[in-house]
């Protein structure tokens, strides 16, 4: 689109802030953002958000790259790793938090919400992918994981169609653009 998507307005805000926003509604513990290109622009406008912000300086090696960074900024203690998108500001906080009650009450170790059938993000991993998670080369993100172990994976149907509806065009802004 010729300028970072995730700063351009959505609503009263932008992508970004409006993804962070959703996130910071839910049960989510600890949000790591991690910028690559034109990370200091982007990091001004998350500045006074309640997240911790980290740089991949190999970002246009892939979205592994950008995994990796934030699996090593997370907590230690830290039982699960949610994997969510900066450009899909239509994942509402009630969807993360079914997801997030999916993963505590089941015994599955990657919880993945579908919406009519169809799969899409974010993604819960629990703590024991984090070696094959951080292993991971290119821009495959998360799918050599959940391709890895099927029968480890829980799909938890939601209502929410903001699952699979990522900003990649000028176009896409009329979705969700209140």
């Amino acid at each position: 689109m010729g300028r970072p998507k995730q700063l351009l307005p959505f609503g009263k805000s932008t992508i970004l802030e409006q993804a962070i926003d959703n996130l910071l509604g839910s049960q989510v513990d600890e949000i790591v953002v991690v910028v690559g290109h034109r990370a200091e622009e982007i990091a001004k406008v998350v500045a006074l958000k309640p997240v911790k912000l980290v740089v991949n300086p190999d970002y246009a090696q892939g979205m592994s790259t950008s995994i990796i960074v934030g699996l090593n900024a997370v907590n230690n203690q830290a039982q699960a790793f949610m994997i969510a998108l900066g450009d899909e500001p239509l994942i509402d906080s009630r969807t993360v938090d079914r997801l997030i009650e999916a993963f505590c009450h089941h015994d599955r170790g990657i919880v993945i919400p579908t919406y009519q059938g169809r799969r899409g993000h974010p993604v819960i991993f629990a703590r024991k992918y984090r070696r094959e998670l951080l292993a991971l080369k290119g821009d495959i993100g998360g799918r050599k994981v959940i391709g890895d172990h099927p029968g480890d994976v829980l799909e938890v149907a939601v209502s929410c169609r903001g699952i699979y509806l990522d900003i990649d065009t000028a176009d896409g802004l009329s979705l969700g653009g209140k």
